[in-house]
C-alpha cells in the first residue's frame, strides 16, 4: 500500500512538472523548442566537435569519431528500440488524461511509447564522450547547454515526462562512458604506437 502511495506521489509530480513546463509556452518559444528538438539544428555543433578531434588527433582521428558513433548508436538502440518497447509506457501526448491539456507545436505529438526518451540519451552519450575526450571547462559548459536545453524541449513540446528524461540521462551516461573506455581499451592495445592518442 505504501509502495503503490509513493508510485502515485511520483507520477503526480511528474504530470506537474511536465504541464507547469510546457504550459509556459508562447510564439516565440515555440519556434526556439522546436528548433531545439530538431537534430539537424545541431549540425553546426557536431561539426565544430568533428573539426576539434581532427585538429587534436590528426592521422588517428578516425578512432575516436567511431567510438562517439557508437555510443550514440549504442544509447538510441537501447532507448529506442530496447527500452520502449519492453516499457511501453504512453506519452503525456499519448495519454488520454493528459493530451487534451498539452500545447502541442504543428500537431506534433511524436510515437506512442516514451519511456526512455532517445532525444535525452543520444545527446547524453555525445556529450559524455566529448567531455571525457577533451576535459576542458568550456566543452563541459557548452553540452551541459546543449543536453539542457534539448532535454527541456521534449518536454515543452509535451511528448516525454521529467521521468522519461531522466531515464534518457541515465542510458545516455552508461553508454557514453562505456564507449569512451572501450575507445580508450582498443587505443593502449591495438592502435599503432605512433598514432596512439593518450
Amino acid at each position: 500500500m505504501i509502495l503503490i502511495s509513493f508510485i502515485e506521489s511520483l507520477k503526480s509530480i511528474d504530470n506537474s512538472i511536465l504541464l507547469w513546463i510546457n504550459s509556459r509556452h508562447s510564439d516565440t518559444m515555440d519556434i526556439v523548442m522546436w528548433n531545439a528538438s530538431d537534430r539537424f539544428t545541431w549540425l553546426p555543433l557536431y561539426a565544430i566537435m568533428a573539426f576539434l578531434i581532427i585538429r587534436k588527433y590528426g592521422k588517428a582521428s578516425w578512432l575516436p569519431i567511431v567510438f562517439v558513433l557508437l555510443a550514440i548508436v549504442m544509447s538510441d538502440q537501447t532507448s529506442n528500440h530496447l527500452v520502449k518497447n519492453v516499457v511501453m509506457r504512453y506519452r503525456p501526448s499519448h495519454n488520454l488524461i493528459l493530451q487534451s491539456q498539452l500545447h502541442y507545436f504543428k500537431n506534433y505529438t511524436g510515437g506512442r511509447y516514451g519511456f526512455a526518451s532517445s532525444h535525452a540519451a543520444n545527446s547524453m552519450a555525445f556529450a559524455v564522450f566529448m567531455v571525457l575526450m577533451f576535459r576542458k571547462w568550456w566543452v563541459y559548459a557548452l553540452f551541459v547547454f546543449y543536453v539542457a536545453l534539448v532535454c527541456y524541449s521534449r518536454m515543452y513540446l509535451g511528448v516525454h515526462y521529467p521521468s522519461d528524461i531522466a531515464g534518457g540521462l541515465l542510458i545516455g551516461l552508461l553508454c557514453g562512458a562505456i564507449a569512451y573506455k572501450l575507445f580508450m581499451f582498443i587505443n593502449s592495445r591495438y592502435v599503432h604506437a605512433s598514432e596512439k592518442l593518450i
